[in-house]
């Protein structure tokens, strides 16, 4: 009896599968392969670490806990495997309170407050401090898990509030904290990659706000004093700004003034879910429709960098998706993962040279979870990203539907090209074919390797089917950290390559293709 019961559950699933198969949708995405249409840094994938305190609350809840940068256990295991994971992962130090932080070091700072609940104070928080001996921990950190760090400076020391009654800050910015900051970091041999001047200070701004030509004086202010302190052009910090939200007026009126070679990352900020208490966030972060509004930002940034600092690039320098520290019930889940992977593919189609997600760890929308440091599922498409996709974009295009995203950069360090492909629907399947439209140039190659024979497939998807669940399965099996508290190995599917790429419903796949000959690649 029971072996019939099974023989009947055997057919059962052949004929759903066979089911489900036949209602695919067949999708052709052609990959032009003969040139590239943008380039990314080698460490595009970024992750921010910010200075809220535990009484950082909104919509009645306090999701940062004991993440914020003065209370974060730097020493935790989890977290310094997750960051070696990637052997080099960008990490932004800043945030909100950064423009309230003093550096407990040199002769111009006598106290080290701590960050108080404070009415007028921005962002309802008074001044706050960082002690010489945290800013080492920090560092610590840093070094022995091979990250590189871009670090925010306070950028309003030295002003004082505007007489208009706004929120418009006047004078110069006062470098000396900065400067004693510096020396000191010289000094024991602490490695700064990158120097960012204030936090959302552009445009209207948010708490507070400085004008374009003012901030270019002082941009070029910490120029100068990167490359006084920095003699070796080698190993000497980029300078960036301006850390804000993208204005036409004010972005291409701040590079004209700081004027050529002085602004190495054009930084902007993107929140384009809306709050995070929206009841409708779940269905915005998979609406292909709201997604793609943002992509005229990205384009607009990239034409003004054209336009006004060529010698510059377009960073992402802090995304969180739904901004007040992100959805409770959705910003680190796995259908996050369709607003963060589509947002790494389209800033990078758009030339933008890093992405930095907001955050590594600390409110909802983090890397990894605040209170057990385990990975949440984007933590996991992150890594993905950054083992897979080499810095040459593609230009990757398809007349299907417009759930299903796909983009193409060349395979990091290895020959062909990764596509990733993005299921937003929740009930239409696709069957993938891969055009090469360098099939329009034949050439005659050597014979393929035992290794391009396959095509590698990773597919992440959520736990039960559950797009709301905090885990991701790889190729079926669910994302657990080790006994050891590594980060597990990470195997893909080979697969035929003359089949196509079945992409379930509220699935994300990376698909490298060895034998996929690209010029643009070579």
């Amino acid at each position: 009896m029971l072996v019939k019961m099974r023989a009947k559950v055997s057919v059962v699933s052949i004929l759903l599968l066979f089911s489900v198969s036949s209602l695919a949708e067949e999708v052709k995405v052609t990959v032009q392969g003969v040139t590239s249409i943008a380039k990314t840094d080698d460490n595009f994938v970024c992750a921010t670490l910010d200075w809220w305190p535990v009484n950082k609350c909104d919509y009645n809840q306090c999701p940062w806990g004991k993440a914020g940068l003065l209370n974060l256990d730097l020493n935790n295991k989890i977290l310094s495997n997750a960051i070696k994971a990637f052997s080099s992962l960008r990490i932004r130090i800043g945030g909100s309170l950064q423009d309230q932080v003093l550096y407990k070091v040199g002769n111009s700072v006598k106290k080290c407050p701590h960050f108080k609940r404070q009415k007028e104070g921005l962002f309802g928080f008074s001044k706050g401090c960082l002690s010489m001996d945290r800013w080492d921990e920090i560092n610590n950190l840093i070094n022995k898990t091979g990250a590189l760090m871009t670090f925010g400076l306070n950028a309003l020391i030295g002003r004082r509030k505007g007489t208009t009654g706004d929120t418009l800050w006047e004078g110069d910015w006062n470098p000396q904290n900065a400067h004693d900051l510096m020396k000191y970091t010289i000094s024991k041999g602490h490695k700064i990659e990158s120097y960012e001047l204030g936090n959302e200070l552009c445009a209207s701004g948010v708490a507070a706000k400085v004008s374009a030509e003012q901030y270019a004086k002082d941009i070029v202010t910490l120029k100068n004093l990167v490359k006084e302190l920095y003699p070796n052009s080698t190993t000497r910090p980029k300078v960036l700004g301006p850390a804000g939200f993208f204005d036409q007026k004010w972005f291409s009126t701040f590079l004209e003034k700081s004027g050529p070679d002085v602004v190495d990352g054009l930084t902007h900020h993107i929140y384009n879910l809306g709050p995070g208490n929206d009841p409708s966030l779940i269905d915005k972060i998979r609406d292909p429709f709201i997604l793609s509004q943002v992509a005229q930002t990205y384009r607009d940034i990239f034409v003004t960098v054209n336009e006004f600092g060529p010698w510059s690039g377009a960073w992402v320098g802090e995304a969180g998706g739904a901004y007040n520290s992100g959805g409770k019930y959705v910003s680190h889940t796995f259908a996050d993962g369709f607003w963060y992977l589509d947002q790494l593919g389209m800033s990078s189609t758009f030339n933008h040279k890093v992405f930095c997600r907001q955050a590594l760890i600390g409110g909802n929308y983090a890397l990894l979870n605040t209170t057990t440091f385990i990975p949440n599922p984007d933590y996991y498409g992150a890594l993905l990203w950054h083992r897979l996709m080499g810095k040459n974009v593609l230009a990757a295009t398809h007349s299907g539907s417009s759930y299903l995203r796909a983009y193409s950069h060349c395979s990091k360090e290895k020959r062909g090209i990764t596509l990733l492909l993005i299921n937003m629907s929740n009930s239409t399947c696709f069957d993938v074919s891969v055009i090469n439209d360098e099939n329009l140039y034949p050439r005659q190659t050597e014979e393929d390797s035992e290794s391009e024979k396959w095509r590698e497939e990773y597919h992440l998807t959520p736990k039960c089917g559950d797009i709301q669940s905090d885990v991701v399965l790889l190729n079926g099996t669910p994302l657990r950290l080790t006994e050891s508290l590594d980060v597990p190995s990470m195997e893909p599917k080979l697969v035929d390559p003359s089949s196509p790429i079945t992409v379930a419903p509220e699935s994300i796949v990376f698909a490298t293709l060895r034998d996929f000959k690209a010029p643009a690649c070579d």
